[in-house]
């Protein structure tokens, strides 16, 4: 399928949510007692990287040890949604050791999503080089609605040096989502050093952030580049109106002019309407919310064939692991959802595949657990 076509899809086609069918998992618990777990990366020998919301970078052993909190992060503003959020390990990481991570930066006036680089030290007890390349503008008050996934895009299946990240609109500053002279409710795309690419869609754009890919989102917490190079997305809505979308270049994606939900407590956004002639429409759309967070496609056969090119969405709201079939791998329109590890009643922050083919999730919660997916 084109990119044109995945487009046309965007563009005529909303399929609400499905009836989800509940389906048994086996799972089995790698390392728990985890302070608020929210992003899942796999070092080389088995180990896992992962980040705890309050601040604090760790490596799990193989064996599941969980190893004291790595020295050198930036301060980090852990406040209501805000703290240490993603991370992503460089394509390269087995030569120089780099990764990525985004969290909340303090300042003057507030605070803002921003996204740092640095080197994991020989003996992973540290970081080193650690510099932070972006910053969202402009700084708000606000604990709410920071975004923050990052992806490494690819040109023909390849690195291409380029990272993309998403940000919320902050929650109290929605219109911002609609305007190109701020980052909040954007998808950004940057080198990793964090210089901006020329090609990017706002450059030569009058008052435009250039760092901006697309815009219209409201909190982006789900971001995968599919095998065919696609980038999808997903995004909480308010009551109701949570999307899948698949992100192209200077498109708007809507908010808080067009929504499927509505406020909280009831009542129409704005004017009530779902659409509105060039603005995107979601690929899919939950009505009730499930509050998605974590995004990965299956390529591992581990699970049977009918599980390769599924998408994977963790549930907040009611605390399950979604595997929604596609009408093809990797691409089309959804036509089923399933409902896994409903049973373990945890909120599923985030969802990876490893490296060695088997499915790995992260629950948030004050004693939170990295779990290994065994077929039932």
């Amino acid at each position: 399928m084109t990119r044109g076509t995945r487009n046309l899809l965007l563009t005529a086609l909303v399929f609400m949510t499905l009836p989800a069918l509940t389906q048994s998992l086996r799972h089995q618990v790698v390392a728990s007692g985890l302070a608020h777990p929210w992003a899942l990366a796999f070092l080389p020998e088995g180990r896992f990287l992962l980040t705890e919301r309050p601040g604090r970078l760790r490596v799990v052993e193989a064996d599941g040890r969980v190893n004291p909190a790595l020295a050198g992060l930036p301060e980090v503003a852990a406040r209501g949604q805000g703290g240490l959020l993603d991370v992503l390990l460089d394509a390269d990481f087995a030569r120089n050791r780099t990764l990525f991570f985004c969290f909340s930066e303090p300042g003057a006036a507030g605070n803002s999503t921003a996204l740092a680089r640095a080197r994991l030290s020989d003996d992973r007890t540290r970081l080193e080089a650690v510099q932070v390349i972006f910053s969202a503008r402009p700084k708000v008050a606000s604990s709410a609605h920071f975004g923050c996934r990052i992806a490494e895009s690819q040109t023909r299946g390849q690195p291409d040096g380029l990272l993309f990240m998403t940000l919320g609109e902050r929650y109290v500053r929605k219109d911002d989502a609609q305007t190109l002279d701020n980052h909040h409710g954007k998808i950004i795309r940057v080198f990793k050093d964090g210089r901006v690419p020329p090609d990017n869609p706002f450059v030569t754009t009058a008052g435009a952030l250039p760092e901006i890919w697309s815009y219209g989102h409201r909190n982006p917490q789900g971001l995968v580049l599919a095998p065919d190079g696609a980038l999808w997305a997903h995004e909480h809505g308010p009551q109701g109106g949570d999307e899948i979308n698949l992100i192209a270049p200077g498109h708007n994606y809507g908010w808080p002019v067009i929504t499927h939900g509505e406020n909280y407590g009831g009542g129409p956004i704005g004017s009530g309407r779902s659409a509105q002639v060039g603005m995107t429409q979601p690929l899919h759309y939950w009505v009730p919310s499930i509050a998605p967070s974590g995004m990965a496609f299956v390529t591992s056969t581990r699970y049977g064939k009918d599980w390769v090119g599924n998408l994977l969405v963790g549930s907040l709201k009611f605390g399950y692991l979604n595997r929604i079939a596609l009408s093809a791998p990797f691409i089309g329109r959804v036509l089923r959802e399933h409902k896994l590890l409903a049973e373990l009643g945890e909120r599923i922050r985030d969802v990876r595949q490893g490296p060695d083919g088997w499915l790995y999730v992260l629950t948030d919660q004050a004693q939170g657990r990295l779990i290994r997916l065994l077929p039932p």
